[in-house]
């Protein structure tokens, strides 16, 4: 089970940081990804990390603004979103995918398990 938390309501140019929470320990083992979808709009990638930590992917609309990281004694992935603009607006969904351990991926479908999404906002 992954619960995500951190959302919430900002302005333009702030900074939020999600969490997501993993319930049992298989999870650190695993490539783990973020998501976001606007309302009446498909699920997109937003930033992916590998079991270790050593390697991360970003999509290019967030690319210098957001860093992924994790935590796997705390089992723990994070999400840093900074300048954050109205278009980052979504429900933000953290994922695991159980396929892949050093290597990632942007495919929503290869993910296997997800959390139930926090609310951003960013007011402009």
């Amino acid at each position: 089970q992954l619960v995500e938390s951190g959302g919430g309501l900002v302005q333009a140019g702030g900074s939020l940081r999600l969490a997501c929470a993993a319930s049992e320990t298989t999870f650190v083992s695993y490539a783990m990804g973020w998501f976001r979808q606007a309302p009446g709009k498909e699920r997109k990638f937003v930033a992916a990390i590998n079991f270790s930590g050593s390697h991360t992917y970003y999509a290019d609309s967030v690319k210098g603004r957001f860093t992924i990281s994790r935590d796997n004694a705390e089992k723990m992935v994070y999400l840093q979103m900074d300048s954050l603009k109205p278009e980052d607006t979504a429900l933000y969904y953290c994922a695991a995918d159980l396929g892949r351990t050093t290597s990632i991926n942007r495919d929503a479908d290869e993910y296997d398990y997800w959390g139930q999404g926090t609310q951003v906002t960013v007011s402009s």
